[in-house]
Parts: structure tokens; C-alpha cells; sequence
């Protein structure tokens, strides 16, 4: 039964990081996203509920990367968490946090581990290079 948890929670995961950060989905946001979801990791004045990740991504992170993919390179799941390494990747051809279109494949890469509940994102922690990634952009 535990097992069966385990990969259950990881499909969730996977379809959070194709239906709604690749391909922006709304529908699946709503859907895979529990009503008390906090972001552990949400950056200082950003909201650490559901609508900040849908303004991160939605408001930010597509219009600067309109082609957006996901790569997932690994998942590890125990419990009701659910630990990826992945890669967020795209061609910068929007403004991207002040930093003016380069042009350049921009990759992203992401350790996240999501508290899994009823089938729902019900908790977020994160760790990501895009600080490193700004930083080169604007060399």
C-alpha cells in the first residue's frame, strides 16, 4: 500500500511539473493544488500560498521563456513527500526579473520537495540556480 502512496504522490509531482509549469495549464493548477498549500521557499514578497507559484510562473517565468520544458532527472518519494532533481529550461525571449531578452537557452536547475496530500501540492521547499543563472545573464 505504501509503495503504491509513494509512486502515486511522484505522478502528482510529474504531472504538476508538465500540465502546469511546461505547459500552463490552469485546470491542472486548480486541480493538483491543495486550498492550504504553503511554499516554504517562496522568495521575500511573494506570496507563500498557491497564487504565488501561479504568478511566479505564469507572470514571470513563461513570458521570459515562452517555449518552457521540464526536465525531470530524478524523483525519490518517501512518505508524503516527494524529492526532484530537475531542470527548467527555455530560450529567453522575454524580459526575465529586469534582465532584457538575450536569446539565450536558459537552464534552470531545481532540487524540490513537495508535501503530497489527498492527491494535492500541500507543501513546497526548494532550492534553484536561478540566482546563478540571472547573474550570467548579465554579463
Amino acid at each position: 500500500m505504501m509503495e503504491m502512496t509513494t509512486e502515486n504522490n511522484k505522478e502528482v509531482v510529474r504531472r504538476f511539473n508538465q500540465e502546469v509549469i511546461a505547459e500552463g495549464n490552469p485546470e491542472s493548477f486548480h486541480e493538483l493544488m491543495d486550498e492550504q498549500f504553503v511554499n516554504r521557499s517562496a522568495p521575500e514578497g511573494m506570496s507563500s500560498g498557491a497564487d504565488g507559484m501561479l504568478y511566479f510562473f505564469n507572470e514571470i517565468l513563461r513570458p521570459a521563456m515562452p517555449d518552457i520544458h521540464v526536465t525531470i532527472h530524478q524523483q525519490v518519494a518517501e512518505g508524503d513527500l516527494v524529492t526532484t532533481r530537475k531542470t527548467i529550461s527555455g530560450t529567453q525571449t522575454g524580459t526575465l526579473l529586469g534582465i532584457p531578452p538575450t536569446g539565450r537557452t536558459l537552464n534552470i536547475d531545481v532540487v524540490d520537495i513537495v508535501r503530497v496530500k489527498n492527491g494535492r501540492y500541500f507543501e513546497h521547499w526548494g532550492i534553484t540556480s536561478l540566482p546563478e543563472v540571472l547573474f550570467q545573464l548579465q554579463k
